[in-house]
């Protein structure tokens, strides 16, 4: 009897050991691939913009008002890192005609923009991103086509197509081939209304390779949903999800084999459940130069941290874009195949087979599971811009080529108290320096810290130059100019006589200038020129009244000396000598200086460390110009007029409710009858807009969009008639 019990009892025990170690391997492949997509997902964040433009139709001439939302992908709230957002206009040819660089506050910036009247008939991109959006350029900006005809010349319209997109390439996915195990199939069965089933064809290849295991993973926009280990026993394999562990949008479903490598990957679309909806009250019509009175009542959830745009604008032939509850389904991250295909239609609207064969042929450009699974993280060039924006550059030798150690560069802002600060380039010759963000025009002026090497500095644009490829195609009947065009042609010219304005007041910067300090602080000697008798050369200022700093002549070639004051012994290396706070690396620029043009000087006489740049004291020559405009900038150096922030204008509309503005002759004719980018309801989800209209009869559009705290998008339009 014990000699049969015996190999039972082994029997169990193996098999229960092996269960353990299948088990412990599960748990090994699904801790790692969740700990890995959660360490991705969180150094690779992904943001989003969404611009709501006063129309989509202009005249070349008019003004173009925008707001701008920031939205973080993974939990659809406004995101308030980001400072400064990066609008352009790309004419038919993809190039950038405006470049706008536009304060965000807690997620949120207005804008406008002055349409040239010289621009010609077309389709006219709007983009926008934001400094961390540009590591994933092209794909990752907000995109939009918007039409501009200019009412004063025939030229043939210009129609913009988009090429060189590639649907979804299927063939690897993380480097593992569509090739391998052909016998191993995925399909989605997403017809029932509580569960999604999976099912996997799996050939005996696949099982015998794999120990009959598969994983499932399943994220959307960057959350994980579900995550498990499934035995494939049969050549069929059903598994179910519960339709309540997706959350709302593109669900990204992806297998893996036993060791962690994806397989196959599909997309499916889940539905906002209890979408909430902004309750838009008014009259249906309105007179000319009648008082609209707009009531706007929310959920329970739409509290006083929503922030709303509206525009009210005359109706036109077809809406081309996606309002924001649509656009964010798919974002920037699964590029242009979506937008081109959904264009201003509603995604509810999207019968569910054609919405399953428009998934068939995206792919994400933000979940690449060969960049997930990799030991190494990727480094990123652009950061995030929530302090200082960043103004960036290269240092090339004389060859073109980047240097062969790291060189400092300094960059300083003239002044009689001036602005300094150092960077650093890479291994690729790259550097940055900070500027504060504000309104203000600076005068930056930037130059090697070593200049025997005759470096030269090219400083980047700000803005990206990667943009879709694009053509252009003519239309030679003008078949593409709708009827209403001319008429808005007319009305803008009959406005430009009357020279009416809609630009009114400037919106106040959210962020003050920068008050500059001595960056090194109260000097050991503050020379005021003005306290001592007129001397006639430099060199009789610094033997008379700078005891301890030397001005002398060795071989015809001059220089400037401070003595260590514990010492006494000069410093074997030269001081920093600025002029304006400007550094210079000629000694006998200060010596020829009129010091009837000196208002101070400013001595640091000991060693002085800024950061990892040390100084062996500085002189600083302050002129009383204060400008650096009495030397010469030397070649090596560049000088730049640099504002970081365009100044944002509020829409003007009139109040005919003003004494004597009703009888007025002088006409109103506005095409964008009404625009706000900042509307916040009340403690009690209530707000009132009111805006009067214009001599103009029409049916006109009143476009909201928005977006609470929360993350609960909001878009909503209600028609009005004039007459």
């Amino acid at each position: 009897m014990i000699k049969k019990i015996k190999p039972a009892i082994i029997l169990l025990l193996y098999f229960l050991l092996l269960q353990s170690a299948y088990g412990q391997l599960q748990k090994n492949v699904t801790d790692n691939l969740k700990q890995k997509f959660l360490r991705y997902s969180e150094a690779v964040p992904r943001e989003e913009i969404f611009v709501h433009s006063d129309r989509e139709d202009y005249i070349a001439g008019e003004d173009l008002w925008f707001n701008l939302y920031l939205i973080d992908r993974q939990s659809n709230k406004p995101l308030g890192a980001d400072k400064i957002a990066y609008i352009e206009l790309l004419n038919p040819e993809n190039l950038p005609v405006i470049q706008k660089r536009i304060l965000l506050d807690n997620g949120f910036g207005p804008g406008q923009i002055i349409l040239p009247d010289t621009l010609s008939s077309g389709t006219y991109t709007i983009r926008a991103y934001t400094n961390w959006m540009k590591n994933f350029l092209p794909d990752n900006c907000f995109m939009k086509e918007i039409r501009i005809f200019n009412a004063l010349s025939s030229k043939a319209f210009q129609k913009k197509i988009y090429t060189g997109y590639n649907f979804k390439n299927e063939k690897n996915i993380a480097g593992v081939s569509a090739a391998s195990y052909p016998g191993l199939t995925l399909r989605i069965n997403n017809s029932n209304p509580d569960n999604l089933e999976i099912i996997v064809n799996s050939d005996e290849s696949y099982r015998s390779d794999n120990k009959n295991i598969l994983y499932l993973f399943i994220q959307t926009h960057g959350l994980i949903n579900h995550v498990s280990a499934e035995k494939i026993l049969t050549d069929i394999t059903r598994i179910n999800i519960p339709k309540e562990e997706l959350l709302p949008g593109i669900n990204h479903i992806t297998i893996f084999d036993s060791k962690g490598l994806p397989l196959r990957e599909r997309f499916i679309y889940t539905p906002e459940k209890n979408i909430k909806t902004l309750i838009v009250n008014s009259s249906e019509s309105y007179k000319t130069r009648d008082k609209v009175s707009l009531n706007l009542t929310f959920e329970d959830d739409f509290t006083n941290t929503t922030n709303l745009s509206i525009s009210v604008s005359p109706v036109t032939d077809e809406t081309r874009n996606p309002e924001m509850v649509d656009y964010m389904v798919f974002g920037s991250e699964f590029g242009l195949v979506p937008r081109n295909v959904i264009k201003g239609r509603k995604i509810g609207e999207f019968p569910p087979d054609k919405l399953d064969s428009l998934l068939l042929t995206v792919k994400s450009n933000w979940i690449e599971w060969e960049k997930i699974l990799s030991d190494n993280l990727p480094i990123f060039k652009y950061q995030v811009e929530n302090k200082d924006h960043f103004l960036t550059g290269k240092l090339l030798t004389p060859d073109q080529k980047a240097p062969d150690t790291e060189e400092y560069l300094f960059l300083s802002t003239p002044g009689k108290v001036a602005g300094f600060q150092y960077a650093r380039t890479d291994n690729q010759g790259n550097f940055s320096f900070r500027i504060h963000i504000d309104e203000s025009l600076k005068d930056l002026i930037i130059q090697p810290g070593n200049v025997t090497k005759k470096h030269k500095i090219n400083v980047e644009s700000s803005f990206s130059d990667k943009y879709f490829q694009a053509e252009v195609s003519p239309d030679l009947v003008n078949s593409l100019v709708p009827l209403y065009i001319s008429k808005w042609g007319v009305d803008f010219q009959v406005s430009k006589i009357y020279e009416t304005s809609y630009i009114g007041n400037r919106v106040i910067p959210a962020i003050e200038p920068i008050i500059h300090k001595r960056f090194y602080g109260r000097p050991d000697v503050e020379l005021i020129m003005a306290d001592y008798i007129k001397l006639p050369v430099m060199d009789e200022v610094f033997f008379e009244l700078l005891p301890g700093v030397s001005l002398r002549s060795k071989k015809s070639v001059y220089e400037i000396l401070i003595s260590d004051p514990v010492t006494k012994s000069n410093y074997v290396v030269a001081p920093g000598l600025m002029i304006d706070g400007v550094f210079i690396n000629d000694p006998s620029i200060i010596r020829n200086l009129d010091p009837e043009f000196v208002e101070k000087i400013d001595v640091v006489k000991e060693k002085y460390m800024i950061g990892n740049y040390l100084f062996y004291g500085i002189v600083n020559i302050i002129m009383k110009a204060g400008d650096y405009s009495s030397v010469t900038l030397p070649d090596y150096a560049i000088r730049m007029s640099y504002k970081v922030l365009d100044p944002v204008w509020s829409f003007l509309s009139p109040d005919y409710s003003a004494a004597g503005l009703m009888e007025s002759h002088i006409p109103d004719f506005r095409n964008t009858l009404y625009w706000n980018p900042s509307v916040k309801p009340d403690k009690d989800g209530k707000t009132r807009v009111e805006f009067w209209t214009s001599d103009v009869t029409s049916d006109y559009e009143i476009n909201i969009q928005g977006i609470t705290s929360g993350g609960k998008l909001i878009s909503a339009k209600k028609l009005i008639r004039v007459e």
